[in-house]
């Protein structure tokens, strides 16, 4: 996982965050990069996840393309700041059936009270899979 541009307690922060959220390790998610404002996550396939069309729930993938954006959120807060979605819109533009599933959030704008992110999700050939924009809200 790379880290660029977070000061030691964001990276601390981070590394702890994900282990803090049994059901993103209940779905396989992974942080694979993080820079400041930025987040990449990703899982693998697997039949668990899928709905019975054979695809990947969509619940599955708001997750994911949630749980970048927390993390794309979590680099740019403050140590004695929290946030929490407030809302979540997304796109569903493909099927994912196979192989390792990546969503990758960036910050639009980081507000006093509010921080907008835009975030992908592509499978693992990058065919787009998602697209969503979501509000957090600082607590």
């Amino acid at each position: 996982m790379k880290e660029e541009g977070l000061t030691a307690d964001q990276r601390r922060r981070i590394e702890g965050a994900l282990q803090k959220v049994p059901f993103a390790r209940l779905i396989g998610i992974e942080l694979e990069d993080v820079q400041v404002g930025i987040a990449t996550l990703a899982l693998e396939v697997r039949e668990e996840l899928k709905q019975n069309h054979g695809v990947v729930h969509g619940g599955v993938v708001a997750s994911l393309i949630d749980s970048a954006a927390a993390f794309a959120v979590i680099s740019v807060l403050s140590p004695d700041e929290r946030a929490t979605t407030a809302d979540l819109t997304i796109s569903y533009l493909r099927p994912l059936t196979k192989g390792r599933a990546r969503s990758t959030a960036r910050v639009v704008r980081a507000g006093r009270r509010l921080i907008v992110v835009s975030a992908e999700l592509s499978d693992d050939a990058g065919n787009l899979s998602a697209t969503a924009l979501t509000t957090y809200i600082k607590i």
